[in-house]
């Protein structure tokens, strides 16, 4: 599961998910590259899900670049827990994912594989998502 080594600050604020994503909103690394559409936290067993279904779809063949990392702690308190007493403890890591991101990339694949392989990644997530290819790929 991806996670931080160590963090300044154990717990931290929910913040809010407003704008779209102008940093890594390109095709960078790879060929094809899946962009979300819609915000959202990615959780890490979202992502590793992700990763062991585009690994599979590819046969292990080609290249996968992973683009999100999940640096914000989720807390919650137990259930059947009065109000109060603080915080709850750190249950989970999410990344935090605007509309226009690259989440994923592939490269090393044929164009039918890559698309079926971004294509089951997708399902793995919570939002709407789409394909996309770089601008210079023929």
């Amino acid at each position: 599961m991806l996670m931080p080594k160590r963090v300044k600050f154990r717990k931290s604020q929910r913040g809010r998910m407003k704008g779209k994503a102008y940093r890594g909103s390109t095709v960078a690394f790879g060929d094809f590259g899946l962009k979300a559409l819609e915000p959202q936290w990615i959780t890490s067993r979202q992502i590793e899900a992700c990763r062991v279904a585009l690994s599979r779809k590819m046969k292990r063949d080609g290249k996968v670049w992973i683009r999100i990392f999940p640096d914000k702690p989720v807390s919650k308190k137990p259930l059947e827990t009065r109000m109060g007493k603080g915080k709850g403890a750190p249950e989970f890591w999410v990344a935090v994912v605007k509309p226009g991101r690259i989440m994923f990339e592939v490269a090393g694949v044929s164009k039918e594989i890559a698309n079926e392989a971004l294509k089951t990644c997708s399902y793995k997530l919570p939002i709407k998502t789409k394909v996309v290819a770089r601008p210079d790929f023929e």
